[in-house]
């Protein structure tokens, strides 16, 4: 039985020094928002997206790989494709086999890189659910260990360890913007901070999970579209994670395809940063001037991935 009690900051704490040979510590940078065509605003971008394989995703993968028992068929992880390839890279780099089962919306940067790491790849299915359904078949056939991108105890662990990191890099932050999929990363986030300060949901207009689930008091299924659906778009947030938003996130904004695409050409033209649309999500929310920030208030946007084609760029 999933349990969010299990999602502690005293577990995230004992878990950061032991996947901590195994993740960069990712650099902060200040911005100012007047670089970017907006009123003059100092802004740290927090960038994960400089992370092993390339997004956040290598803390959960970690986290499950060393906390896990690993048998010998290896492990198995359905993934719009950050996660497999966080998955792939930790079971390389630990000595274990991987399949990862991945959507016909995964972009070739993502198969590419879950290739580069050695796991073997099954592209299938229009969305992620399909994909997370072929894999949990496959797991049940072979005995490989599944590892969940978001509702699994030891992934939201995993990724706490951001906020731990994002703690240590800015004491001093009132307001953090994370985008949301299917909730691991923020879940996590948001279990360590504990409500001691305020964070921001962003998610896309076409897969607006976390915010439907906040209408509905539980999660429920939402729309799965938009140029974020390869990172930001399960059917539904994690049972798992809910609990924890509900109890420590303040609320969800929702940006559009634009604004995301706007937001990822306005981080490479300004401060040379690639992103990729997901990863780019929560800077939209600033950019757009949905996220207006209070006078004085200090606020940072968690730039989360990075698994894009840079000719695009």
């Amino acid at each position: 039985m999933l349990n969010a009690n299990m999602i502690t900051r005293e577990r995230i704490a004992a878990m950061e020094p032991r996947i901590r040979p195994f993740v960069r510590h990712t650099p902060v940078l200040r911005v100012d928002m007047a670089d970017f065509g907006r009123p003059p605003l100092s802004l740290d971008l927090k960038l994960e997206c400089l992370q092993h394989s390339g997004s956040f995703k290598a803390r959960g993968a970690f986290t499950n790989l060393l906390e896990r028992p690993v048998p010998k068929a290896g492990v198995v992880a359905a993934s719009g494709g950050n996660h497999g390839a966080a998955v792939a890279y930790a079971a390389m780099r630990l000595g274990h086999k991987a399949t990862i089962f991945v959507p016909e919306v995964s972009p070739p940067a993502k198969l590419e890189r879950i290739r580069g790491y050695g796991a073997e790849l099954v592209v299938g299915g229009a969305r992620y659910a399909e994909a997370l359904a072929a894999s949990e078949d496959f797991a049940e056939r072979s005995g490989a260990l599944q590892i969940h991108a978001f509702n699994q105890e030891e992934t939201l662990v995993g990724q706490g360890t951001l906020g731990l990191e994002i703690e240590a890099d800015l004491p001093e932050l009132d307001t953090l913007l994370v985008a949301v999929g299917g909730g691991g990363l923020i879940g996590g986030i948001a279990a360590w901070f504990a409500g001691r300060i305020r964070i921001i949901a962003v998610e896309p207009e076409g897969a607006p999970t976390l915010y439907r689930a906040f209408e509905a008091g539980r999660p429920v299924d939402a729309p799965a579209e938009g140029i974020a659906a390869d990172s930001l778009a399960p059917k539904r947030v994690g049972e798992m994670m809910f609990p924890i938003a509900e109890a420590f996130v303040e609320r969800s904004i929702l940006v559009s395809d634009d604004e995301i695409i706007a937001a990822q050409a306005a981080l490479w033209d300004r401060v040379r940063i690639i992103s990729e649309p997901g990863g780019a999500a929560a800077f939209a929310a600033v950019l757009s001037g949905r996220y207006a920030p209070a006078a004085g208030e200090c606020v940072a946007v968690l730039v989360c991935g990075a698994n894009a084609n840079p000719a695009k760029f």
